[in-house]
């Protein structure tokens, strides 16, 4: 089974998730936004970002449902694109809003939350039950590799922004746009040439015993397509304006709890996007489908490195407000320890809880650096030698702007 579709077969039957009491949050967000007295833009932002969980999972299993109905290339190809959807909105909402530095953050966040915090939880819980776990050693190496192309795609650019501040005009921030377009354009191609591999001359690589049996019924009955498609849509929408609500109050709320821009991108936003098929991978975990945890975990990480980011990146010259791909050196250092991490665990092709408390632990550590990291003064010049500080709202200003 493909690592990016792995979430087909993940869902427990039934129409309503645990999840789901989470959308009461949805109605507290509309009151808190409109209602005059209730207006607090710290509550918004926490409620709006509860909100965006069980939405997020709705518009999961909504794609899940047209894929089964549409068949396995098509159902491949939408739960490929649509995987992280969530993320991708409140990304774009964010560049909307200029807020270039929570988006760049977001990225990074969301490729070591998901290698890091999810596969560490999701190997811990497995393992409290099950002494070791394996899984496709074949399906994961290919995965883990795929995955360090992709963070060095990501690091390139930071590494030309020191590498030719060293001689006196070299480096511009038109240079680093044009660099940063062109890799974008190489990791959209090869997203592309992934879903080939992945969901059609290869797919066999990704299964695991899981898929022994056509169809395990996960899904329970199959929804009708208008009901898809009216779950999907209804979902969006929502998540698009929980995702205005949310990056509409992001400034005052962390202003208000002390945070910097980085900390909301990278740990924040980063999770609250994630977190449906964060619970997905721990829930499989604890049934011994490693495989299928696995494919949740690295496959989202893929998605967002090889297909998110260059949208993004895309979607920012719609905007006016080119965003590059350069980031800070602890986010390209948190990326290359967590993927290097990652390909040391799916060497061997088992795993035990050891490894995955191996797994938080580094996330925890690394969260602890961004916290405590300052926020370099907006429109601060950079380091000769380092990279501008990705936590500044933009390395442009906005149109019309003095």
């Amino acid at each position: 089974m493909s690592d990016l579709t792995a979430k087909d077969h993940a869902k427990s039957p039934g129409l309503f998730q645990p999840l789901d009491w989470l959308l009461l949050a949805i109605p507290v967000a509309f009151a808190v936004r409109f209602v005059p007295a209730w207006k607090n833009d710290t509550l918004l932002f926490i409620i709006a970002g509860i909100a965006i969980i069980p939405l997020a999972g709705w518009m999961g299993r909504a794609t899940e449902h047209l894929g089964e109905r549409a068949g396995a290339g098509i159902g491949g190809l939408l739960n490929a694109t649509f995987g992280n959807a969530a993320e991708l909105i409140i990304a774009l909402m964010a560049l909307s809003k200029g807020l270039t530095g929570v988006v760049k953050a977001s990225i990074t966040g969301s490729i070591i939350g998901n290698i890091l915090l999810v596969l560490g939880a999701a190997i811990v819980a497995g393992g409290a039950r099950f002494p070791h776990q394996r899984f496709n050693t074949t399906g994961a190496r290919v995965s883990a590799t795929s995955l360090c192309l992709a963070a060095i795609g990501l690091v390139i650019p930071t590494i030309f922004h020191m590498a030719a501040d060293r001689y006196p005009g070299a480096w511009t921030p038109q240079a680093e746009q044009k660099l940063s377009l062109a890799i974008a354009l190489v990791l959209f191609a090869t997203y592309v040439l992934w879903l080939m591999f992945s969901l059609v001359t290869h797919k066999g690589l990704f299964g695991g015993p899981a898929d022994a049996a056509p169809h395990d019924h996960a899904l329970g009955e199959i929804w009708p397509v208008g009901k898809a498609v009216g779950i999907l849509a209804g979902a969006t929408v929502l998540v698009a304006v929980m995702s205005e609500f949310l990056v509409g109050s992001v400034e005052a709320a962390r202003a208000s709890l002390g945070l910097t821009e980085m900390f909301v991108g990278v740990i924040i936003v980063a999770t609250v996007g994630n977190a449906a098929e964060h619970s997905t991978a721990v829930l499989v975990a604890m049934k011994n489908k490693m495989d299928l945890s696995l494919g949740i975990t690295i496959g989202s990480s893929l998605q967002i490195a090889l297909f998110v980011t260059p949208v993004l990146v895309f979607a920012s010259y719609l905007f006016g407000r080119p965003m590059d791909l350069e980031f800070t050196l602890p986010e390209v250092a948190a990326v290359v320890l967590a993927v290097w991490l990652v390909c040391q665990i799916s060497g061997d092709g088992e795993c035990n809880w050891i490894e995955g408390v191996q797994l938080l632990s580094v996330y925890l550590i690394i969260g602890i650096l961004f916290f405590f990291l300052p926020e370099a003064p907006h429109g601060a010049p950079a380091v000769e030698g380092t990279p501008a500080q990705a936590g500044s709202v933009s390395h442009q200003p906005a149109p019309g702007a003095p």
